[in-house]
């Protein structure tokens, strides 16, 4: 299995509306298939732990999908392709999502924010410490 980052639009490698011209589920989940690298159904579908004439049935719309199985080739293929279709045929614009931020993402954007703005704090001191010094020495 292929190291599961975190998934996102996928940007520069398929645009939005690349995934809105798709007509069906099963196209949604053949591009992203084909987005993460992977050549032959056999080889997905076995990544996943689904057997091939599910796979095809899941593709050709004659069988769905459990959302814990979609999970889990979401995850495997590393994007969320079949899930931004599903959004965009729901009437979803795919050029205005965004993921939510975890705590973690949240936790260390507050401190970079934190941490810039102590920045700008000090360079606003030492300007004006320097200008203190420039003006006693004149």
């Amino acid at each position: 299995m292929r190291a599961v980052e975190q998934p996102s639009l996928p940007l520069g490698r398929v645009s939005a509306d690349e995934i809105a011209r798709k007509r069906t589920f099963g196209e949604a989940i053949g591009l992203s298939a084909d987005v993460a690298g992977y050549d032959l159904d056999k080889q997905a579908s076995a990544d996943i732990a689904m057997d091939k004439a599910q796979w095809s049935r899941i593709q050709n719309g004659q069988e769905g999908i459990k959302w814990s199985k979609l999970e889990k080739f979401l995850d495997c293929m590393g994007n969320d392709i079949p899930l931004l279709w599903m959004l965009y045929q729901r009437g979803y614009d795919l050029h205005s999502l965004r993921k939510r931020e975890t705590e973690t993402e949240r936790a260390l954007r507050e401190a970079r924010d934190q941490l810039a703005q102590e920045r700008t704090e000090r360079q606003a001191i030492e300007s004006a410490m320097r200008r203190m010094l420039v003006g006693a020495t004149s």
